[in-house]
């Protein structure tokens, strides 16, 4: 037994002296969940689109302000042509070269432009608040495989150490056989056993370069880095779960996004509905004429008025789009409620599971002990031939799969908690 042990340390001692060796740069997690802000393609068009939104409240907002755009205008005419098809007015052609410039400016709307500038920074509020979602989850991605490798190379230092003890192993009972003390039996169940842990060593050192991949992918990288990972802090098992809920209904950017998404839905029902009022608005002309037809034209021009356009009838166009904008309100807020109990529903499972994880901590704890301690006392009968090589083998299989839970417990835990702090809005 304390072979095997010094073995182990050797081994994970080995492990870590070549890692610094070949200069294998050093990861936190904090270190990764920023590399992932900061480079996450994902983030990157979230925060893109956020700003989009944000132009669309400018381009609401400009009605509020005057348009003005300048004209320059060459006619030449056929002499006393007139327009006679096309149109119910019967205006005469000139022939001139004019420049000027014309102003318009909204009086008022009665509310319908206010209405579509509040529609529209809602839901830039609520893209942005996406930005957020999009945030916590990729850090949660890259929490989840930051643990994963921890709990990958805990396999590997699991899967080295049994391969040296079923080595050991079978460097003794090859002995002791050819000292005929043992059976051809026992030299190949040794081997067996051997055989097993290096299979159990090779997946495990897959797994190891596999959860390196999906974090190199989770911080945003296009190809896969091998880092050593620093150990984290075991985090404290909240112990009121209803408390959690309230906390992510509070806290959670996708709850917030959606709220906000159903105000903007309400704001733009508004000023859908105030299609079927009138418009005011103040327009005015003035420009020049150098070139002209003498006797029709002046050498300046200048004009104002005010404009008021009343709708009378559409065909029900207005009425429709009033109707589908106050149910599309209404679909958003139910949608708000369906993400409520659903993050009500998700909070209260994550916090489950986590403390499920808190307690297999423990429980792995004391079943490697009773493997351990069964193990031995196998070990002791089969040294004095009270007990077969099978029963050794499968006391050794016990104690192995007992090793492999108690060292993936803890990282499992740390996992489920990184989930819990997704789940109700601590992850920023």
């Amino acid at each position: 037994m304390m072979l095997r042990l010094c073995v182990a340390l050797l081994l994970a001692l080995a492990t870590s002296v070549e890692g610094q060796a070949q200069g294998v740069p050093r990861l936190t997690l904090a270190d990764a969940e920023g590399r992932a802000l900061k480079n996450h393609p994902e983030i990157l068009s979230g925060e893109f689109a956020a700003q989009a939104a944000q132009e669309t409240v400018h381009e609401a907002r400009s009605a509020y302000y005057p348009t003005a755009y300048a004209s320059v205008t060459g006619v030449a005419s056929e002499t006393g042509s007139r327009i006679a098809a096309g149109g119910l007015n019967n205006p005469i052609i000139f022939d001139r070269l004019a420049a000027g410039v014309a102003v318009g400016q909204l009086v008022t709307d009665f509310g319908r432009t206010g209405d579509l500038v509040g529609s529209f920074s809602l839901r830039a509020d609520a893209q942005r608040q996406e930005v957020g979602a999009r945030r916590a989850d990729v850090v949660l991605q890259v929490d989840r495989a930051y643990f994963a490798v921890l709990r990958a190379q805990a396999v590997q230092r699991v899967a080295q150490a049994t391969v040296a003890a079923r080595q050991d192993g079978v460097d003794q009972v090859t002995a002791l056989a050819a000292s005929k003390l043992r059976s051809g039996l026992d030299v190949s169940f040794a081997r067996v056993n051997l055989a097993d842990a290096q299979l159990l060593l090779s997946q495990a050192q897959n797994d190891v370069q596999s959860a390196f991949a999906v974090l190199s992918a989770a911080m945003g990288g296009a190809t896969t880095a091998t880092y050593e990972l620093a150990e984290e802090p075991m985090p404290a098992l909240p112990s009121d779960g209803d408390r959690l809920v309230s906390d992510a209904l509070r806290d959670r950017p996708d709850v917030a996004a959606a709220r906000l998404a159903a105000q903007s839905a309400a704001r733009f029902a508004d000023a859908e509905h105030a299609l079927v009022l009138p418009s005011v608005s103040a327009v005015a002309a003035t420009g020049v004429a150098p070139y002209r037809q003498a006797g029709s034209l002046n050498e300046h021009y200048a004009a104002a008025g005010v404009n008021v356009n009343v709708p009378l009838t559409n065909g029900g166009l207005y009425r429709a789009r009033g109707a589908e904008a106050t149910l599309r309100a209404r679909a958003e807020e139910q949608r708000v409620q369906d993400i409520e109990n659903r993050v009500a529903r998700d909070v209260r499972t994550a916090w489950l599971d986590a403390r499920t994880a808190f307690e297999r901590m423990g429980l792995t704890d004391q079943l490697l002990a009773q493997a351990s301690d069964a193990a031995d006392l196998v070990q002791a009968r089969y040294d004095l031939g009270l007990s077969s090589v099978v029963e050794l083998s499968d006391a050794l299989l016990r104690k192995t799969q007992a090793e492999i839970q108690q060292a993936t417990a803890r990282h499992d835990y740390q996992i489920r908690m990184a989930a819990l702090r997704f789940q109700i809005g601590a992850v920023r």
